[in-house]
């Protein structure tokens, strides 16, 4: 990180208290409903055992769309909590990315307001579509589309109430007149790392994490729309126990996914798991298969996007939450699913991701 960047935090650090996540959750101040009524499940004949509705305000919002979500079991902690990335949508008024944390054991839940910290102790938006996010020990990775990976730091959730009474004026972000706004969020979460790709190509669409081999991986994924042209990749990198990336930036595989219009991949004990979307009226499909095996496609909701695998819950792939659809969207038509992930092509076919994981913010 540059230290520009790294004075800013420096600041935010000495005059806003960090809090840890569960702090977060206790406050709560929105509440999910367990099993809501949702039009979600379309044409599914078997619904799942178990799901939240956000409440309204969140639910039938326009302005922000939720995209990737991430759980404690990813992160290898026991605390249970579910995170939930949404990115702003209007032209207007950019207000970025944000993060929600909720607490399957309350349904209660609040808004986290991801910023890119600026010299001086200032902050702004990231306006980023924050299409896939993976919790890994303390480390939040945040999907940049074309950039590659943010990083940021659950042991780094600062409280924009630290010594008064209110959070600022909910129309500014960042320093005004000495004092700092987030547009009336309680807390933010700072960027504390960037892992950026060399040569303009791979795309980050989605992340995901795999615990179920010798090593930790961290998946990413691109995705396409087809119905024409390269189908994405998907690739694995390996993980520290630190949670940082290795710092060779060199995946361990990648392969070409089955099919377009992939929101979400996960694999676990070789078998990978592709959230495809038919868009915002029809239901969405889950592929099921292993490299250079036949393709199963099992039904799946409307507007799925990532999935993520609960432990205990092997046998069955679980999602934390599905995206509300406000407009129709009109698309052109699923492709048929390929026969098969494809052949694999290490490093995504453009060498390592750049530098040594920023995780260096201490």
């Amino acid at each position: 990180m540059s230290g520009k960047l790294r004075d800013g935090i420096d600041v935010l650090d000495r005059e806003l208290d960090a809090v840890p996540l569960r702090t977060v959750l206790d406050n709560g101040n929105r509440t999910a409903t367990r099993k809501g009524r949702t039009t979600a499940w379309g044409s599914m004949r078997t619904k799942p055992v178990d799901w939240f509705c956000f409440q309204s305000g969140d639910d039938d919002t326009t302005d922000w769309y939720p995209q990737g979500v991430t759980c404690a079991s990813d992160a290898g902690v026991a605390d249970p909590a579910f995170l939930v990335s949404w990115y702003w949508r209007p032209e207007e008024g950019e207000r970025g990315a944000r993060v929600s944390a909720l607490d399957p054991e309350t349904g209660k839940y609040q808004h986290i307001l991801l910023v890119k910290p600026e010299e001086g102790g200032s902050f702004g938006p990231i306006d980023i579509h924050a299409g896939g996010i993976a919790w890994y020990g303390t480390t939040l990775y945040v999907a940049d589309t074309v950039r590659g990976l943010r990083a940021f730091s659950l042991e780094r959730i600062l409280d924009m109430r630290t010594g008064r009474d209110d959070v600022g004026d909910k129309t500014k972000i960042g320093r005004h007149g000495g004092a700092l706004h987030a547009f009336g969020y309680r807390y933010i979460m700072p960027q504390t790392g960037m892992w950026q790709v060399e040569t303009r190509g791979p795309r980050f669409s989605f992340v995901a994490v795999d615990r179920s081999g010798e090593r930790d991986l961290l998946i990413s994924g691109e995705y396409t729309d087809g119905p024409g042209g390269e189908l994405g990749r998907v690739a694995r990198w390996p993980l520290a126990s630190s949670g940082a990336l290795d710092a060779s930036g060199a995946a361990v595989d990648a392969f070409r996914m089955p099919g377009h219009r992939i929101q979400g991949a996960l694999s676990h004990e070789g078998t990978w798991y592709f959230s495809q979307t038919a868009g915002a009226r029809g239901n969405g499909t889950l592929i099921v298969t292993r490299p250079g095996e036949k393709v199963t496609a099992r039904p799946y909701p409307v507007g799925p996007e990532d999935p993520h695998l609960l432990a205990g819950e092997e046998d069955g792939v679980e999602r934390g939450g599905v995206p509300r659809a406000p407009r129709p969207v009109r698309r052109p038509p699923v492709s048929p699913p390929g026969p098969r992930t494809g052949a694999p092509e290490q490093g995504l076919g453009t060498g390592p991701l750049t530098g040594a994981s920023e995780q260096v913010v201490q």
